[in-house]
């Protein structure tokens, strides 16, 4: 449905609830915002096709910025908080953004960006940008004339290299034509106007963007972590009767080590669809997560490429521990390193046919990269897996994170998943360190519940531990400790920075 639609309906329901400060946008606010700053962008000679970049932080406005881009027909790029300025200023240089919207409490990055046709601020300014809320203020709240979609363009996290942005193909369709994401969430988890959704994720990440702008279109409401704690999600649930929400497997292992006590206290009956994604959740973590919040969790596998969308309800899953699920939008390919497709059982990279095709921006050779040797045009994130008899998906890890150990191919995601769930352990990363006899060696990096139980005893309690559960070359020969490890918002693990300290600076892996 057409947010103008929705607005003329019910002008005074909640579109937008900060679940921290508890400050309400509605439905008419949240229209005429994004009216305004269309306007403006069409009076500053941005056309369908043109390109809008912002820094936002989970703020009152983020929903409307997207929303105005997304009325307008432009391609529009939501950049992540935690970007260095010389990262940022790479990624608005190279969507090309005519427009760049960044918020004050990020102005120190906000001062590399590239010195775009218009630099808008909001609450306050530095040299070099506009306040937003002045140049906004004058336009009509009125629908520009020329309306029609746009859609985002977003970057990978550059876990490896720099980001690649993900450029989909712009309709440019009239307002409210629906998207293959609104037909996916139709049918699985069949959200409607009375509908609220939990985001506990920061907005500019792909899943909650999305997902909360596909939201509006239902006419649900939309309630926004300022960030992620584990106790105060609960508390969000409970207060605002949260019907649909969408994690990542970290914040289900940190509420799952919140005290009994604590979890017990909060209701979470309203929930009807609690969606996961984004990493492999652990086996006990997810039968713990069933058995606490019953059989409203669902799983998915899917990339901001949008190639392929597998999916698995809590009963697939219960059927086939440890599946992400079978496809419905893809049809899925196991390879090995030559492009031949192998059996049942046998892990290999994972490609997708018969799905939505993408490219990265100004990068033809990623693009390549992103294509089955074979020449079928198949399409893969980057992913090691396996699928059953029954063609249910199993994540093995990342490509690029496999460890080559005496010739022998170790995925750290086994061991990673075994770790995550020890009651000391509140995070974990494992990956190759150089090893003069064996090529790699498996290394964990653990981050315990208490840097005081940090020490010989603990490593060796947790290879014990380890070795108890899996093959031991699978498990870490040393475990080194952190207070805290380098992980996204989202809960997406920057294992690269970690890896990086142990590798020489000439290594090409590291490159």
């Amino acid at each position: 449905m057409h947010l103008g639609q929705i607005a003329a309906q019910t002008p005074d329901k909640p579109a937008v609830i900060m679940a921290g400060s508890g400050r309400t946008v509605t439905f008419r606010e949240l229209n005429e915002e994004s009216n305004r700053l269309a306007q403006l962008l069409r009076a500053e000679g941005l056309r369908p096709g043109d390109h809008i970049a912002f820094m936002l932080e989970n703020h009152p406005h983020f929903l409307a910025v997207a929303w105005a881009a997304q009325r307008s027909g432009l391609y529009y790029t939501a950049v992540s908080t935690r970007l260095q300025p010389e990262e940022l200023a790479y990624i608005v240089d190279n969507c090309g953004a005519k427009a760049f919207i960044a918020d004050a409490s990020v102005e120190t990055a906000a001062r590399s960006a590239p010195d775009v046709p218009l630099r808008l601020m909001l609450g306050g300014t530095v040299p070099g940008y506009d306040s937003y809320e002045e140049r906004v203020a004058p336009y009509p709240p009125e629908s520009i004339g020329d309306e029609c979609e746009g859609v985002d363009m977003l970057y990978s996290s550059g876990t490896t290299g720099r980001p690649k942005g993900v450029k989909p193909t712009l309709t440019k369709g009239p307002m409210g034509s629906q998207n293959i994401l609104y037909g996916l969430l139709s049918l699985l988890f069949q959200p409607d106007a009375d509908s609220i959704y939990l985001s506990p994720a920061p907005l500019y990440h792909a899943a909650p963007l999305r997902y909360s702008m596909t939201l509006h279109r239902f006419g649900a409401t939309v309630v926004v972590m300022e960030k992620f704690d584990p106790e105060q999600a609960l508390a969000a649930i409970e207060r605002y009767r949260v019907t649909h929400s969408q994690w990542v497997p970290t914040m289900f292992i940190r509420m799952l080590k919140l005290p009994d006590e604590t979890r017990a206290r909060y209701d979470v009956s309203s929930l009807k669809a609690a969606v996961h994604a984004a990493a492999p959740c652990p086996v006990p973590i997810k039968e713990r997560m069933i058995d606490w919040w019953g059989p409203v969790l669902h799983e998915y596998y899917a990339g901001t490429e949008g190639n392929c969308f597998v999916y698995t309800n809590a009963e697939g899953w219960l059927a086939h521990r440890g599946t992400v699920g079978r496809p419905l939008l893809g049809e899925v390919h196991v390879c090995d390193e030559e492009g031949r497709e192998l059996p049942p059982g046998t892990p290999g990279t994972l490609y997708f046919g018969n799905g939505p095709v993408f490219e990265y921006h100004g990068d033809q050779a990623k693009t390549a990269a992103s294509r089955d040797p074979g020449g079928h045009g198949w399409t893969t994130l980057g992913d090691i897996g396996y699928v059953d008899e029954d063609g249910f998906i199993y994540l093995t890890d990342r490509r690029s994170y496999m460890i080559i150990s005496g010739g022998v191919n170790i995925y750290p995601q086994e061991s990673e998943n075994v770790l995550a769930v020890h009651p000391k352990v509140a995070d974990v990363a494992v990956f190759g360190v150089p090893d003069t006899e064996m090529g790699e060696a498996v290394k964990a990096v653990v981050q315990p519940l208490s840097m005081d139980d940090a020490g010989p005893a603990l490593e060796d309690e947790l290879i014990a531990y380890c070795r108890d559960r899996l093959a031991h070359y699978k498990c870490p020969r040393t475990v080194d400790f952190r207070a805290e490890l380098p992980r996204h918002p989202t809960g997406k693990l920057y294992k690269r920075l970690l890896r990086d300290e142990y590798w020489p600076t000439d290594d090409p892996a590291t490159t």
